[in-house]
């Protein structure tokens, strides 16, 4: 199939992505880039953490999302008290018949909204692992497969705040982005009042089915990347490895650079942001568009990138100033 063809193809069967955005709007206001990156998750599979302060619509956003899929979803409310069992399920002795039978967790369902997800103890953080990584657990001595589509869309406040949990680096790895949520601008939040304290609640309708999702990834998978935009994801993936070696300045300011994952996570990410956009080939822009998601929870800064006062974030803009852009 040429690039002509998977265009066509793409323009046909992504129109529930804009259904979805229209149902979304009936109770979130602003919040597109969040959306957006939540889509690129459903699209590829990946699992996405968003982080911010309290009250910006994280919980919110991804609930409306849920309610526009037509699959099971479930809500964990991560406490300091959670038990992984709380999360995969466990083993329950019947007396009557002195078997034990599965009970089966609220991670068996096709979107998992990890709520405030830093706020539970490492033997909880530890469970989620192998969910997702492996897309099953393992109650017992009995490994359960979890059903398709599995996806995980989590909240975190930023670690500063009280009663918070620094994600372990193996777990927030597994996460194919980490999205920031920031304040609306005063228009935006204008709209808010207006919408959330003049009118009831409208209800969300169910617009996309795991049958469009699954045909929707065949798709992604299809879509064209050149050469010369693969070789642009390894420079940026490898120039957090050794800057010195990609004439880019951040000798000193990186730590250790992004895992083969962020290779991975650059690709799927940019053609499902192709997909989005109708095209069916990747251009440079559409991995500058999501570079930041995919590099600022793989990247880990130094002391001394701290004391200039240099995040994730700003390094990735030197990584995208500095780097030939084919």
């Amino acid at each position: 199939m040429d690039v002509s063809q998977i265009a066509e193809n793409i323009q046909k069967q992504s129109a529930f992505i804009q259904d979805a955005q229209a149902e979304i709007s009936k109770r979130i206001v602003g919040q597109k880039v969040l959306i957006e990156r939540l889509i690129i998750g459903m699209l590829t599979g990946g699992h996405v953490l968003v982080e911010g302060l309290p009250g910006l619509a994280k919980t919110s956003t991804i609930q409306a999302l849920s309610e526009c899929l037509n699959a099971s979803f479930h809500r964990i409310q991560f406490t300091p008290d959670l038990l992984p069992a709380d999360v995969i399920g466990t083993l329950i002795y019947n007396p009557a018949s002195a078997e034990f039978s599965v009970k089966k967790g609220p991670i068996f369902a096709n979107i998992i909204l990890a709520d405030e997800i830093n706020r539970a103890p490492a033997k909880v953080q530890s469970a989620m692992l192998e969910a997702m990584q492996e897309k099953q657990v393992t109650i017992g001595d009995t490994t359960y497969k979890l059903e398709e589509p599995f996806l995980v869309m989590a909240t975190q406040n930023p670690v500063e705040q009280e009663g918070t949990y620094p994600l372990p680096e193996a777990q927030v790895d597994r996460f194919m982005l980490k999205v920031k949520v920031g304040y609306p601008d005063r228009e935006s939040e204008r709209a808010i009042l207006e919408k959330v304290t003049e009118s009831a609640p409208q209800d969300i309708k169910a617009v996309i089915t795991p049958k469009d999702i699954s045909e929707a990834r065949q798709l992604v998978k299809m879509i064209y990347m050149d050469d010369k935009v693969k070789n642009y994801i390894l420079d940026l993936v490898f120039a957090t490895r050794d800057p010195k070696a990609h004439n880019v300045d951040l000798e000193g300011l990186i730590e250790y650079g992004a895992s083969p994952r962020a290779t991975i996570a650059l690709s799927q990410a940019s053609k499902a942001m192709a997909f989005i956009k109708g095209r069916g080939f990747v251009t440079p822009q559409d991995v500058k568009n999501i570079a930041h998601d995919v590099l600022r929870h793989r990247m880990h800064v130094t002391y001394e990138a701290e004391a200039e006062g240099l995040d994730a974030d700003a390094l990735v803009d030197r990584l995208l100033e500095q780097l030939p852009v084919p």
